[in-house]
Protein backbone atom coordinates (compact mmCIF):
# COMPACT_ATOMS: atom_id res chain seq x y z
CA UNK A 1 0.00 0.00 0.00
CA UNK A 2 1.24 3.51 -0.76
CA UNK A 3 1.21 5.77 2.29
CA UNK A 4 1.33 8.87 0.12
CA UNK A 5 -1.61 7.83 -2.04
CA UNK A 6 -5.01 9.45 -1.64
CA UNK A 7 -8.31 7.90 -0.73
CA UNK A 8 -10.44 6.58 -3.59
CA UNK A 9 -13.58 8.31 -4.67
CA UNK A 10 -16.81 7.52 -2.93
CA UNK A 11 -18.55 4.40 -4.16
CA UNK A 12 -20.83 6.31 -6.52
CA UNK A 13 -17.86 7.75 -8.39
CA UNK A 14 -17.42 11.48 -7.61
CA UNK A 15 -13.90 12.57 -6.59
CA UNK A 16 -13.65 13.87 -2.98
CA UNK A 17 -12.12 17.26 -2.21
CA UNK A 18 -8.39 16.91 -2.81
CA UNK A 19 -7.36 18.45 0.49
CA UNK A 20 -9.39 15.91 2.44
CA UNK A 21 -8.09 13.00 0.36
CA UNK A 22 -4.45 13.94 0.81
CA UNK A 23 -4.73 13.72 4.60
CA UNK A 24 -5.64 10.05 4.53
CA UNK A 25 -2.60 7.80 4.72
CA UNK A 26 -2.35 4.11 5.40
CA UNK A 27 -0.30 4.64 8.55
CA UNK A 28 -2.95 7.02 9.94
CA UNK A 29 -5.68 4.48 9.20
CA UNK A 30 -3.85 1.70 11.03
CA UNK A 31 -2.95 3.91 13.97
CA UNK A 32 -6.53 5.11 14.31
CA UNK A 33 -7.79 1.52 14.43
CA UNK A 34 -4.99 0.54 16.84
CA UNK A 35 -3.68 -2.15 14.52
CA UNK A 36 -0.10 -0.85 14.75
CA UNK A 37 1.76 1.16 17.35
CA UNK A 38 3.49 4.45 16.67
CA UNK A 39 6.86 2.77 17.22
CA UNK A 40 6.03 -0.01 14.71
CA UNK A 41 4.91 2.56 12.15
CA UNK A 42 8.03 4.67 12.70
CA UNK A 43 10.31 1.66 12.19
CA UNK A 44 8.39 0.67 9.07
CA UNK A 45 8.63 4.16 7.57
CA UNK A 46 12.39 4.14 8.14
CA UNK A 47 12.62 0.77 6.46
CA UNK A 48 10.53 2.07 3.58
CA UNK A 49 12.97 4.91 2.95
CA UNK A 50 15.80 2.37 2.70
CA UNK A 51 14.06 -0.36 0.72
CA UNK A 52 11.56 1.60 -1.38
CA UNK A 53 8.85 -0.97 -0.66
CA UNK A 54 5.31 0.01 0.20
CA UNK A 55 4.40 0.38 3.86
CA UNK A 56 1.61 -2.17 3.71
CA UNK A 57 3.89 -4.83 2.22
CA UNK A 58 6.58 -4.16 4.84
CA UNK A 59 4.05 -4.46 7.70
CA UNK A 60 2.81 -7.78 6.29
CA UNK A 61 6.34 -9.15 5.76
CA UNK A 62 7.33 -8.24 9.32
CA UNK A 63 4.25 -9.99 10.73
CA UNK A 64 2.79 -6.85 12.29
CA UNK A 65 -0.48 -7.31 10.41
CA UNK A 66 -1.95 -9.88 8.04
CA UNK A 67 -3.11 -9.20 4.50
CA UNK A 68 -6.71 -9.86 5.54
CA UNK A 69 -6.37 -7.58 8.57
CA UNK A 70 -4.98 -4.78 6.40
CA UNK A 71 -7.75 -5.13 3.81
CA UNK A 72 -10.45 -5.19 6.50
CA UNK A 73 -9.00 -2.06 8.12
CA UNK A 74 -9.16 -0.17 4.83
CA UNK A 75 -12.69 -1.39 4.19
CA UNK A 76 -13.83 -0.09 7.59
CA UNK A 77 -12.06 3.26 7.22
CA UNK A 78 -13.23 3.93 3.66
CA UNK A 79 -16.66 2.36 4.17
CA UNK A 80 -16.30 0.13 1.16
CA UNK A 81 -16.96 -3.63 0.93
CA UNK A 82 -14.37 -6.25 1.78
CA UNK A 83 -14.50 -9.08 -0.79
CA UNK A 84 -13.22 -12.64 -0.29
CA UNK A 85 -12.25 -13.71 -3.80
CA UNK A 86 -11.94 -17.35 -2.70
CA UNK A 87 -15.73 -17.55 -2.33
CA UNK A 88 -16.97 -14.74 -4.60
CA UNK A 89 -18.79 -16.06 -7.72
CA UNK A 90 -16.44 -14.77 -10.43
CA UNK A 91 -17.61 -14.45 -14.05
CA UNK A 92 -15.06 -14.45 -16.85
CA UNK A 93 -17.18 -12.28 -19.18
CA UNK A 94 -17.43 -9.56 -16.51
CA UNK A 95 -13.81 -9.78 -15.40
CA UNK A 96 -12.39 -9.49 -18.90
CA UNK A 97 -13.95 -6.09 -19.46
CA UNK A 98 -10.65 -4.91 -17.96
CA UNK A 99 -7.65 -6.06 -20.04
CA UNK A 100 -5.23 -8.39 -18.29
CA UNK A 101 -2.30 -5.97 -18.53
CA UNK A 102 -4.27 -3.24 -16.73
CA UNK A 103 -5.68 -5.67 -14.17
CA UNK A 104 -2.20 -6.86 -13.21
CA UNK A 105 -0.65 -3.39 -13.31
CA UNK A 106 -3.27 -1.79 -11.09
CA UNK A 107 -3.99 -4.93 -9.02
CA UNK A 108 -7.70 -4.70 -9.82
CA UNK A 109 -10.49 -6.97 -11.01
CA UNK A 110 -14.03 -6.28 -12.25
CA UNK A 111 -16.46 -8.20 -10.02
CA UNK A 112 -19.95 -7.07 -11.00
CA UNK A 113 -21.58 -5.18 -13.87
CA UNK A 114 -24.53 -3.28 -12.44
CA UNK A 115 -25.45 -1.51 -15.65
CA UNK A 116 -24.66 2.07 -14.76
CA UNK A 117 -21.62 1.15 -12.70
CA UNK A 118 -19.00 -1.54 -12.19
CA UNK A 119 -17.81 -3.02 -8.88
CA UNK A 120 -14.01 -3.24 -8.87
CA UNK A 121 -11.91 -5.14 -6.33
CA UNK A 122 -8.57 -3.45 -5.61
CA UNK A 123 -5.73 -4.48 -3.34
CA UNK A 124 -4.82 -0.81 -2.86
CA UNK A 125 -7.99 1.30 -2.70
CA UNK A 126 -5.88 4.34 -1.72
CA UNK A 127 -4.31 4.42 -5.21
CA UNK A 128 -6.25 7.25 -6.83
CA UNK A 129 -4.15 7.14 -10.01
CA UNK A 130 -5.10 3.47 -10.56
CA UNK A 131 -8.76 4.31 -9.96
CA UNK A 132 -8.70 7.16 -12.51
CA UNK A 133 -7.00 5.01 -15.15
CA UNK A 134 -9.47 2.14 -14.66
CA UNK A 135 -12.46 4.48 -14.87
CA UNK A 136 -11.01 6.07 -18.03
CA UNK A 137 -10.45 2.68 -19.68
CA UNK A 138 -13.86 1.28 -18.77
CA UNK A 139 -15.77 4.55 -19.43
CA UNK A 140 -18.17 3.70 -16.62
CA UNK A 141 -18.83 4.74 -13.04
CA UNK A 142 -16.71 2.67 -10.73
CA UNK A 143 -17.43 1.43 -7.21
CA UNK A 144 -14.52 0.12 -5.19
CA UNK A 145 -14.13 -2.91 -2.94
CA UNK A 146 -10.96 -4.09 -1.22
CA UNK A 147 -9.40 -7.56 -1.23
CA UNK A 148 -6.03 -9.02 -0.07
CA UNK A 149 -3.35 -8.78 -2.75
CA UNK A 150 -2.41 -12.48 -2.71
CA UNK A 151 -6.08 -13.44 -3.21
CA UNK A 152 -6.31 -11.00 -6.11
CA UNK A 153 -3.14 -12.26 -7.83
CA UNK A 154 -4.33 -15.88 -7.53
CA UNK A 155 -7.74 -14.92 -8.98
CA UNK A 156 -6.07 -13.06 -11.87
CA UNK A 157 -4.03 -16.18 -12.68
CA UNK A 158 -7.18 -18.32 -12.64
CA UNK A 159 -9.42 -16.04 -14.65
CA UNK A 160 -7.05 -14.54 -17.22
CA UNK A 161 -6.12 -17.90 -18.68
CA UNK A 162 -4.88 -17.98 -22.25
CA UNK A 163 -7.51 -20.37 -23.60
CA UNK A 164 -9.11 -17.75 -25.88
CA UNK A 165 -5.72 -16.47 -27.01
CA UNK A 166 -4.64 -20.01 -27.84
CA UNK A 167 -7.81 -20.62 -29.83
CA UNK A 168 -7.30 -17.28 -31.62
CA UNK A 169 -3.74 -18.12 -32.64
CA UNK A 170 -4.91 -21.56 -33.74
CA UNK A 171 -7.58 -19.97 -35.93
CA UNK A 172 -4.97 -17.59 -37.38
CA UNK A 173 -2.74 -20.54 -38.17
CA UNK A 174 -5.66 -22.35 -39.80
CA UNK A 175 -6.02 -19.42 -42.22
CA UNK A 176 -2.34 -19.69 -43.14
CA UNK A 177 -2.72 -23.35 -44.14
CA UNK A 178 -4.43 -24.43 -47.32
CA UNK A 179 -5.70 -27.94 -47.95
CA UNK A 180 -2.32 -28.86 -49.48
CA UNK A 181 0.21 -27.85 -46.80
CA UNK A 182 3.71 -26.95 -47.98
CA UNK A 183 5.67 -27.96 -44.91
CA UNK A 184 8.94 -26.65 -46.33
CA UNK A 185 7.55 -23.14 -46.66
CA UNK A 186 5.93 -23.43 -43.24
CA UNK A 187 9.23 -24.44 -41.62
CA UNK A 188 11.04 -21.56 -43.29
CA UNK A 189 8.48 -19.03 -42.09
CA UNK A 190 7.90 -20.51 -38.62
CA UNK A 191 11.09 -18.98 -37.23
CA UNK A 192 10.02 -15.45 -38.12
CA UNK A 193 8.95 -13.42 -35.12
CA UNK A 194 5.19 -13.21 -34.89
CA UNK A 195 4.45 -16.33 -36.96
CA UNK A 196 1.11 -17.76 -35.79
CA UNK A 197 2.58 -21.16 -34.95
CA UNK A 198 5.24 -19.55 -32.73
CA UNK A 199 2.71 -17.37 -30.94
CA UNK A 200 0.39 -20.35 -30.48
CA UNK A 201 3.13 -22.45 -28.90
CA UNK A 202 4.20 -19.61 -26.62
CA UNK A 203 0.61 -19.19 -25.41
CA UNK A 204 0.26 -22.95 -24.88
CA UNK A 205 3.36 -23.00 -22.67
CA UNK A 206 2.41 -19.86 -20.74
CA UNK A 207 -1.09 -21.15 -20.01
CA UNK A 208 0.30 -24.52 -18.92
CA UNK A 209 2.80 -22.89 -16.55
CA UNK A 210 0.12 -20.56 -15.17
CA UNK A 211 -1.99 -23.61 -14.30
CA UNK A 212 0.96 -25.49 -12.81
CA UNK A 213 0.60 -28.23 -15.45
CA UNK A 214 3.11 -31.07 -15.56
CA UNK A 215 2.39 -32.20 -19.14
CA UNK A 216 0.96 -30.87 -22.40
CA UNK A 217 -0.73 -33.31 -24.82
CA UNK A 218 -1.26 -32.42 -28.50
CA UNK A 219 -3.51 -35.13 -29.94
CA UNK A 220 -4.84 -35.22 -33.53
CA UNK A 221 -8.33 -36.72 -33.71
CA UNK A 222 -10.44 -37.63 -36.74
CA UNK A 223 -11.77 -34.10 -37.30
CA UNK A 224 -10.17 -31.90 -34.60
CA UNK A 225 -6.87 -31.26 -32.84
CA UNK A 226 -7.23 -31.75 -29.09
CA UNK A 227 -4.81 -29.94 -26.76
CA UNK A 228 -4.92 -31.01 -23.10
CA UNK A 229 -2.84 -30.26 -20.00
CA UNK A 230 -2.31 -32.41 -16.91
CA UNK A 231 -2.99 -30.50 -13.68
CA UNK A 232 -2.80 -32.24 -10.29
CA UNK A 233 -2.51 -35.56 -12.12
CA UNK A 234 -5.70 -35.15 -14.18
CA UNK A 235 -6.00 -34.06 -17.82
CA UNK A 236 -7.97 -30.90 -18.65
CA UNK A 237 -8.90 -29.77 -22.16
CA UNK A 238 -7.05 -26.60 -23.10
CA UNK A 239 -8.50 -26.08 -26.56
CA UNK A 240 -9.99 -27.89 -29.58
CA UNK A 241 -9.20 -26.60 -33.05
CA UNK A 242 -8.80 -27.52 -36.71
CA UNK A 243 -6.86 -30.74 -37.19
CA UNK A 244 -4.92 -29.25 -40.13
CA UNK A 245 -2.61 -27.29 -37.81
CA UNK A 246 -1.40 -30.47 -36.06
CA UNK A 247 1.40 -31.03 -38.58
CA UNK A 248 2.69 -27.48 -38.25
CA UNK A 249 2.78 -27.71 -34.45
CA UNK A 250 4.49 -31.11 -34.42
CA UNK A 251 7.04 -29.98 -37.00
CA UNK A 252 7.93 -26.79 -35.13
CA UNK A 253 8.32 -28.68 -31.85
CA UNK A 254 10.53 -31.29 -33.50
CA UNK A 255 12.73 -28.53 -34.90
CA UNK A 256 13.06 -27.01 -31.42
CA UNK A 257 14.05 -30.42 -30.03
CA UNK A 258 16.51 -31.18 -32.85
CA UNK A 259 14.52 -34.18 -34.14
CA UNK A 260 14.13 -35.48 -37.68
CA UNK A 261 11.18 -33.54 -39.15
CA UNK A 262 10.99 -35.86 -42.14
CA UNK A 263 10.44 -38.97 -40.01
CA UNK A 264 6.75 -39.30 -39.14
CA UNK A 265 6.48 -43.10 -39.05
CA UNK A 266 8.58 -43.76 -35.94
CA UNK A 267 8.40 -42.44 -32.35
CA UNK A 268 11.03 -39.85 -31.44
CA UNK A 269 12.21 -38.35 -28.14
CA UNK A 270 13.99 -35.06 -27.56
CA UNK A 271 14.25 -32.07 -25.28
CA UNK A 272 14.64 -28.30 -25.38
CA UNK A 273 14.42 -25.34 -23.03
CA UNK A 274 12.15 -22.28 -23.16
CA UNK A 275 12.24 -19.04 -21.20
CA UNK A 276 8.86 -17.98 -19.80
CA UNK A 277 8.18 -15.21 -17.30
CA UNK A 278 11.78 -15.11 -16.10
CA UNK A 279 11.75 -18.89 -15.62
CA UNK A 280 13.66 -21.53 -17.58
CA UNK A 281 11.52 -24.55 -18.40
CA UNK A 282 12.99 -27.85 -19.55
CA UNK A 283 10.67 -29.61 -21.99
CA UNK A 284 10.90 -33.35 -22.61
CA UNK A 285 9.27 -34.09 -25.96
CA UNK A 286 7.85 -37.42 -27.12
CA UNK A 287 6.23 -37.96 -30.52
CA UNK A 288 4.32 -41.03 -31.62
CA UNK A 289 2.61 -41.80 -34.94
CA UNK A 290 -1.13 -42.32 -34.51
CA UNK A 291 -4.04 -43.01 -36.85
CA UNK A 292 -4.70 -39.31 -37.49
CA UNK A 293 -1.18 -37.86 -37.25
CA UNK A 294 1.68 -37.46 -34.81
CA UNK A 295 0.70 -37.33 -31.14
CA UNK A 296 3.01 -35.07 -29.11
CA UNK A 297 3.41 -35.14 -25.33
CA UNK A 298 5.62 -32.67 -23.47
CA UNK A 299 6.75 -32.97 -19.85
CA UNK A 300 7.46 -29.56 -18.30
CA UNK A 301 10.25 -29.25 -15.73
CA UNK A 302 10.86 -25.94 -13.99
CA UNK A 303 14.53 -25.12 -13.36
CA UNK A 304 13.52 -22.79 -10.56
CA UNK A 305 11.53 -25.41 -8.65
CA UNK A 306 12.36 -25.36 -4.95
CA UNK A 307 13.45 -28.62 -3.31
CA UNK A 308 10.96 -29.42 -0.56
CA UNK A 309 12.05 -30.51 2.88
CA UNK A 310 11.25 -33.99 4.14
CA UNK A 311 8.96 -32.66 6.87
CA UNK A 312 6.98 -30.65 4.28
CA UNK A 313 5.87 -33.65 2.22
CA UNK A 314 2.95 -34.64 4.45
CA UNK A 315 4.63 -37.91 5.42
CA UNK A 316 3.22 -39.41 8.66
CA UNK A 317 5.50 -38.85 11.65
CA UNK A 318 6.09 -42.56 12.29
CA UNK A 319 7.13 -43.21 8.68
CA UNK A 320 9.28 -40.08 8.51
CA UNK A 321 11.10 -41.02 11.72
CA UNK A 322 11.92 -44.51 10.39
CA UNK A 323 12.89 -43.11 6.98
CA UNK A 324 15.35 -40.70 8.60
CA UNK A 325 16.89 -43.57 10.55
CA UNK A 326 17.47 -45.48 7.30
CA UNK A 327 18.94 -42.39 5.60
CA UNK A 328 21.40 -42.07 8.50
CA UNK A 329 23.08 -45.35 7.54
CA UNK A 330 26.31 -45.35 5.54
CA UNK A 331 25.40 -48.04 3.00
CA UNK A 332 22.49 -49.88 1.44
CA UNK A 333 19.81 -49.20 -1.13
CA UNK A 334 16.61 -47.21 -0.56
CA UNK A 335 13.94 -47.34 -3.27
CA UNK A 336 10.99 -44.98 -3.76
CA UNK A 337 8.27 -46.61 -5.84
CA UNK A 338 5.04 -45.64 -7.51
CA UNK A 339 3.60 -44.85 -10.96
CA UNK A 340 4.75 -42.02 -13.20
CA UNK A 341 3.91 -38.62 -11.73
CA UNK A 342 3.53 -39.81 -8.14
CA UNK A 343 6.24 -37.51 -6.73
CA UNK A 344 9.07 -40.03 -6.41
CA UNK A 345 11.81 -37.60 -7.48
CA UNK A 346 10.48 -34.95 -5.08
CA UNK A 347 10.79 -37.45 -2.20
CA UNK A 348 14.30 -38.46 -3.25
CA UNK A 349 15.51 -34.87 -3.38
CA UNK A 350 13.89 -34.13 -0.03
CA UNK A 351 15.91 -37.07 1.31
CA UNK A 352 19.08 -35.72 -0.35
CA UNK A 353 18.57 -32.27 1.15
CA UNK A 354 18.24 -34.01 4.54
CA UNK A 355 21.61 -35.77 4.33
CA UNK A 356 23.58 -33.41 2.05
CA UNK A 357 26.59 -31.93 3.87
CA UNK A 358 30.18 -30.85 3.31
CA UNK A 359 31.40 -34.20 4.62
CA UNK A 360 29.61 -36.27 1.93
CA UNK A 361 30.24 -36.64 -1.79
CA UNK A 362 26.83 -36.91 -3.46
CA UNK A 363 26.44 -37.79 -7.16
CA UNK A 364 23.11 -37.96 -9.02
CA UNK A 365 22.55 -39.72 -12.36
CA UNK A 366 19.27 -38.66 -13.93
CA UNK A 367 17.28 -38.32 -17.14
CA UNK A 368 16.76 -35.39 -16.95
CA UNK A 369 18.11 -33.49 -13.93
CA UNK A 370 14.89 -32.17 -12.39
CA UNK A 371 16.22 -30.14 -9.44
CA UNK A 372 19.42 -28.22 -8.86
CA UNK A 373 21.02 -28.61 -5.42
CA UNK A 374 24.26 -26.85 -4.41
CA UNK A 375 27.09 -29.14 -3.38
CA UNK A 376 25.97 -32.08 -5.57
CA UNK A 377 27.57 -33.51 -8.70
CA UNK A 378 24.66 -33.98 -11.07
CA UNK A 379 24.94 -35.92 -14.34
CA UNK A 380 22.32 -36.08 -17.09
CA UNK A 381 22.37 -39.23 -19.20
CA UNK A 382 22.25 -39.02 -22.99
CA UNK A 383 21.44 -42.22 -24.82
CA UNK A 384 22.24 -40.64 -28.21
CA UNK A 385 25.95 -40.58 -27.35
CA UNK A 386 25.81 -43.83 -25.36
CA UNK A 387 25.95 -41.98 -22.04
CA UNK A 388 23.57 -44.48 -20.42
CA UNK A 389 22.66 -45.00 -16.77
CA UNK A 390 24.88 -48.08 -16.59
CA UNK A 391 27.89 -46.36 -18.17
CA UNK A 392 27.60 -43.28 -15.94
CA UNK A 393 27.14 -45.46 -12.85
CA UNK A 394 30.32 -47.40 -13.57
CA UNK A 395 32.23 -44.12 -13.83
CA UNK A 396 30.47 -42.75 -10.75
CA UNK A 397 31.94 -45.51 -8.58
CA UNK A 398 35.42 -44.25 -9.52
CA UNK A 399 34.51 -40.74 -8.31
CA UNK A 400 34.70 -41.74 -4.61
CA UNK A 401 31.00 -41.06 -3.79
CA UNK A 402 29.33 -41.52 -0.41
CA UNK A 403 25.76 -41.20 -1.73
CA UNK A 404 24.52 -42.01 -5.24
CA UNK A 405 21.10 -41.09 -6.58
CA UNK A 406 19.99 -43.04 -9.65
CA UNK A 407 16.98 -41.50 -11.36
CA UNK A 408 15.41 -44.87 -12.19
CA UNK A 409 16.27 -48.58 -12.12
CA UNK A 410 15.49 -49.17 -15.79
CA UNK A 411 17.19 -52.49 -16.55
CA UNK A 412 19.06 -55.37 -14.95
CA UNK A 413 22.49 -53.82 -15.67
CA UNK A 414 21.60 -50.60 -13.86
CA UNK A 415 20.01 -52.56 -11.00
CA UNK A 416 23.05 -54.80 -10.53
CA UNK A 417 25.52 -51.89 -10.52
CA UNK A 418 23.36 -50.04 -7.98
CA UNK A 419 23.01 -53.12 -5.76
CA UNK A 420 26.75 -53.79 -5.96
CA UNK A 421 27.47 -50.17 -4.99
CA UNK A 422 25.16 -50.58 -1.97
CA UNK A 423 26.99 -53.75 -0.92
CA UNK A 424 30.40 -52.08 -1.18
CA UNK A 425 29.69 -49.25 1.23
CA UNK A 426 27.67 -46.63 -0.63
CA UNK A 427 24.19 -45.29 0.11
CA UNK A 428 22.16 -45.67 -3.10
CA UNK A 429 18.81 -43.93 -3.62
CA UNK A 430 16.65 -44.70 -6.62
CA UNK A 431 13.12 -45.17 -7.98
CA UNK A 432 11.26 -48.14 -9.40
CA UNK A 433 7.83 -48.53 -10.97
CA UNK A 434 5.92 -50.96 -8.73
CA UNK A 435 2.40 -51.10 -7.33
CA UNK A 436 3.34 -51.11 -3.65
CA UNK A 437 6.26 -51.54 -1.25
CA UNK A 438 5.98 -55.28 -0.65
CA UNK A 439 6.17 -56.22 -4.34
CA UNK A 440 9.38 -54.23 -4.93
CA UNK A 441 12.00 -56.91 -4.07
CA UNK A 442 10.33 -59.32 -6.46
CA UNK A 443 10.30 -56.68 -9.22
CA UNK A 444 14.09 -56.53 -8.86
CA UNK A 445 14.27 -60.33 -8.99
CA UNK A 446 12.01 -60.32 -12.05
CA UNK A 447 14.40 -57.89 -13.75
CA UNK A 448 17.17 -60.49 -13.26
CA UNK A 449 18.98 -59.18 -10.17
CA UNK A 450 20.56 -62.01 -8.09
CA UNK A 451 18.49 -62.84 -4.96
CA UNK A 452 21.47 -62.56 -2.57
CA UNK A 453 22.23 -59.03 -3.83
CA UNK A 454 18.62 -57.90 -3.38
CA UNK A 455 18.42 -59.41 0.11
CA UNK A 456 21.72 -57.97 1.36
CA UNK A 457 21.54 -54.53 -0.29
CA UNK A 458 17.92 -53.40 -0.03
CA UNK A 459 17.37 -51.49 3.23
CA UNK A 460 13.91 -49.96 2.78
CA UNK A 461 11.18 -49.27 0.25
CA UNK A 462 8.81 -46.31 0.26
CA UNK A 463 5.72 -46.56 -1.95
CA UNK A 464 3.74 -43.41 -2.60
CA UNK A 465 0.88 -41.79 -4.51
CA UNK A 466 -0.30 -38.20 -4.92
CA UNK A 467 -3.89 -37.61 -3.82
CA UNK A 468 -5.87 -34.55 -4.86
CA UNK A 469 -7.21 -32.51 -1.93
CA UNK A 470 -10.77 -31.22 -1.65
CA UNK A 471 -11.27 -27.53 -2.38
CA UNK A 472 -11.82 -25.97 1.05
CA UNK A 473 -14.16 -23.36 -0.42
CA UNK A 474 -16.77 -25.62 -2.01
CA UNK A 475 -16.46 -29.03 -0.30
CA UNK A 476 -19.62 -30.42 1.28
CA UNK A 477 -20.72 -33.70 2.91
CA UNK A 478 -21.07 -36.44 0.32
CA UNK A 479 -23.21 -39.57 0.25
CA UNK A 480 -20.98 -42.53 -0.75
CA UNK A 481 -21.82 -44.50 -3.86
CA UNK A 482 -22.23 -48.31 -3.52
CA UNK A 483 -18.63 -48.87 -4.68
CA UNK A 484 -17.31 -46.26 -2.25
CA UNK A 485 -19.37 -47.70 0.60
CA UNK A 486 -18.00 -51.16 -0.14
CA UNK A 487 -14.44 -49.82 0.06
CA UNK A 488 -15.20 -48.08 3.35
CA UNK A 489 -16.78 -51.20 4.82
CA UNK A 490 -13.74 -53.27 3.93
CA UNK A 491 -11.21 -50.98 5.60
CA UNK A 492 -13.00 -49.23 8.50
CA UNK A 493 -12.85 -50.65 12.00
CA UNK A 494 -16.01 -52.44 13.06
CA UNK A 495 -18.64 -49.93 14.15
CA UNK A 496 -16.70 -46.92 12.83
CA UNK A 497 -18.38 -44.45 10.49
CA UNK A 498 -17.17 -41.27 8.81
CA UNK A 499 -18.73 -38.37 6.87
CA UNK A 500 -16.92 -38.05 3.52
CA UNK A 501 -16.51 -34.62 1.91
CA UNK A 502 -16.54 -33.76 -1.79
CA UNK A 503 -15.74 -30.51 -3.61
CA UNK A 504 -18.60 -29.40 -5.84
CA UNK A 505 -16.52 -27.08 -8.04
CA UNK A 506 -16.20 -23.30 -7.84
CA UNK A 507 -14.13 -20.42 -9.21
CA UNK A 508 -11.43 -21.06 -6.59
CA UNK A 509 -10.73 -24.57 -7.92
CA UNK A 510 -11.50 -23.99 -11.62
CA UNK A 511 -14.66 -26.06 -11.26
CA UNK A 512 -12.78 -29.28 -10.44
CA UNK A 513 -13.67 -29.57 -6.74
CA UNK A 514 -9.99 -30.10 -5.91
CA UNK A 515 -7.14 -27.74 -5.02
CA UNK A 516 -3.61 -29.09 -4.60
CA UNK A 517 -2.24 -32.56 -3.89
CA UNK A 518 -0.59 -34.38 -1.01
CA UNK A 519 1.49 -37.50 -0.90
CA UNK A 520 0.46 -40.70 0.88
CA UNK A 521 3.17 -43.18 1.82
CA UNK A 522 3.93 -46.66 3.09
CA UNK A 523 7.34 -47.86 4.29
CA UNK A 524 8.71 -51.39 4.36
CA UNK A 525 12.04 -51.96 6.14
CA UNK A 526 13.95 -55.15 5.43
CA UNK A 527 14.72 -57.31 8.47
CA UNK A 528 16.11 -60.83 8.97
CA UNK A 529 12.83 -62.67 8.23
CA UNK A 530 12.11 -60.60 5.12
CA UNK A 531 15.70 -60.95 3.93
CA UNK A 532 15.59 -64.75 4.29
CA UNK A 533 12.28 -64.94 2.39
CA UNK A 534 13.70 -62.78 -0.41
CA UNK A 535 16.88 -64.90 -0.57
CA UNK A 536 14.77 -68.06 -0.91
CA UNK A 537 12.59 -66.28 -3.54
CA UNK A 538 9.57 -67.24 -1.42
CA UNK A 539 6.87 -64.66 -2.32
CA UNK A 540 4.18 -66.15 -0.05
CA UNK A 541 6.33 -66.01 3.09
CA UNK A 542 7.64 -62.55 2.18
CA UNK A 543 4.14 -61.12 1.58
CA UNK A 544 2.82 -62.61 4.82
CA UNK A 545 5.63 -61.12 6.89
CA UNK A 546 5.42 -57.76 5.08
CA UNK A 547 1.65 -57.48 5.74
CA UNK A 548 2.26 -58.03 9.45
CA UNK A 549 4.83 -55.23 9.58
CA UNK A 550 2.71 -52.78 7.57
CA UNK A 551 -0.63 -53.51 9.22
CA UNK A 552 -2.65 -50.29 9.47
CA UNK A 553 0.08 -48.24 7.76
CA UNK A 554 -0.51 -49.00 4.08
CA UNK A 555 -1.31 -46.57 1.26
CA UNK A 556 -4.99 -47.45 1.66
CA UNK A 557 -4.96 -46.51 5.35
CA UNK A 558 -3.17 -43.23 4.61
CA UNK A 559 -5.82 -42.38 2.00
CA UNK A 560 -8.56 -43.30 4.46
CA UNK A 561 -7.06 -40.92 7.03
CA UNK A 562 -7.30 -38.04 4.55
CA UNK A 563 -10.93 -39.00 3.83
CA UNK A 564 -11.61 -39.13 7.57
CA UNK A 565 -10.17 -35.60 7.96
CA UNK A 566 -12.30 -34.33 5.06
CA UNK A 567 -9.17 -33.39 3.11
CA UNK A 568 -9.85 -35.67 0.15
CA UNK A 569 -12.85 -37.47 -1.30
CA UNK A 570 -13.76 -41.11 -1.44
CA UNK A 571 -13.84 -40.78 -5.22
CA UNK A 572 -10.19 -39.70 -5.19
CA UNK A 573 -9.20 -42.48 -2.78
CA UNK A 574 -10.69 -45.03 -5.16
CA UNK A 575 -9.24 -43.31 -8.25
CA UNK A 576 -5.68 -44.03 -7.23
CA UNK A 577 -6.45 -47.71 -7.64
CA UNK A 578 -6.48 -49.56 -4.34
CA UNK A 579 -7.55 -53.21 -4.35
CA UNK A 580 -8.22 -53.79 -0.68
CA UNK A 581 -8.91 -57.48 -1.09
CA UNK A 582 -5.28 -57.99 -2.09
CA UNK A 583 -3.92 -55.87 0.71
CA UNK A 584 -5.79 -57.06 3.79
Amino acid sequence: MNTAAMAPPAQDGPRPPSGQAEKLRLGDVLLQQRLVSEEQLKQTLELQRKSGKKVGRLLIESGVITEEGLANALARQLRIPFVNLKTFPLRADVIKQLPESAARRFRAMVLEDKGESLLIAMSDPLDLFAYDEIARMLKRKVKVAVTPESHLVAALDRMYRRTEEISGFARALEKDLSEAVDFGELTASAGAEGAPVVRLLQSLFEDAMQLGASDVHIEPQESILLVRVRVDGVLQTQTQTDKRIAGALAQRLKLMAGLDIAEKRLPQDGRFSVRLREQTIDVRLSTMPSTYGESVVMRLLNHGAVVRRLDHLGMPDAIMRRFREVLGRTSGMVLVTGPTGSGKTTTLYAALSEINSDELKVITVEDPVEYRLPGLTQVQVNEKIDLSFARVLRSTLRQDPDVILVGEMRDVETAEIGLRAAITGHMVLSTLHTRDAMSTPFRLLDMGAPPFMVATSLQAVIAQRLVRLNCQVCSEPHEPSPAEQAWLSSILEKGESITPMLGLGCSACNGTGYAGRQGIYELLEMDVELTQAATRSDPAAFMRAARERMHGQTLAHQALELVRQGRTSLTEALRIGFDVDDRE
